[in-house]
């Protein structure tokens, strides 16, 4: 596996790969979710890159940026077990922002909405390393996790409007045997805080029963996971959201596919997870 930590490094390097090429973008700290998508690349692409980034434009002032969890010589590891062929690591950020930077991708609409509300900056930054890096690799396919599927909606309607040529191919997401959806931000749980996060996955299988049980009203299902939490003294909703797919306004009713979505303050840590409506169905 080869590691290139410059942009000029790293295209040398991409033009000796074979077509076509898959691209697992991450921030690090990698855990099962992440190795997923690069199995998932690795099994439908000649060739895998993966990138390893903390992206400062998608954090706010106040956010997880310095303390972001980072463990490179660990991701690098990892990714050479599961048989990645190009990892970029800039470890610049003035050549990926270089000075005077001031071009921006903004998707309206969507970002403005769920986690656009509470971190009302965060998508621009999102979309716009996201573009940035698909010029840099220049990939067929791009592989994201479910688990943010705001950030794979977000992605897919810049594909759209910017005319990439890229596939995005959705991995589901991946769990803790206990239902928890992996994340780095995992890291900063206390053990206590650990059992207490159980609740958001506990809340998507209470609404989940609900709607399998007949349950089409949107606010019941809402209330429901309001009383998952409201049991739990260490959970501080942010948001509980049954929400269209195309435009993740919120539903009266349910009469198609929905996504039903969460974020939760447990202690000082911000968890997000969400599922699909009806059981079984697919994002895109």
């Amino acid at each position: 596996m080869n590691v290139a930590t410059t942009l000029s490094e790293f295209r040398a390097l991409r033009t000796q790969l074979a077509g076509p090429v898959g691209f697992v973008p991450t921030m690090g700290y990698l855990h099962e979710g992440h190795l997923s998508l690069a199995r998932l690349a690795r099994s439908s692409c000649e060739s895998v890159v993966a990138s390893i980034f903390v992206n400062p434009t998608q954090f706010a002032p106040s956010e997880d940026l310095s303390s972001y969890p980072r463990n490179i010589d660990c991701d690098l590891e990892l990714l050479t077990q599961e048989g990645v062929d190009l990892v970029l690591v800039p470890l610049n950020n003035d050549k990926v922002y270089p000075a005077g930077y001031d071009t921006w991708v903004d998707v309206a609409g969507i970002t403005q909405r769920l986690e656009g509300t509470s971190r009302p900056t965060h998508f621009r930054g999102v979309a716009t390393i996201v573009a940035k890096l698909f010029n840099i690799v220049r990939p067929q396919r791009a592989f994201f996790g479910q688990k943010d599927a705001q950030q794979a909606i977000v992605i897919q309607r810049m594909i759209r409007d910017l005319n990439f040529d890229v596939e995005l191919v959705l991995g589901p997401t991946v769990r803790e045997p206990d239902g928890l959806a992996m994340s780095s931000r995992n890291a900063y749980l206390s053990k206590e805080e650990r059992s207490a996060a159980t609740a958001l996955h506990r809340c998507l299988k209470s609404v989940e029963g609900l709607y399998t049980e007949g349950e089409r009203r949107a606010e019941n299902l809402r209330q429901a996971m309001l009383e998952v939490l409201q049991a739990e003294p260490l959970a501080r909703p942010d948001y509980l959201s049954v929400a269209t797919l195309d435009t993740l306004e919120e539903l009266e009713m349910i009469d198609g596919k929905a996504l039903v979505s969460l974020a939760v303050r447990i202690g000082s840590t911000r968890l997000i997870d969400n599922i699909i409506l009806p059981p079984g169905e697919s994002l895109f």
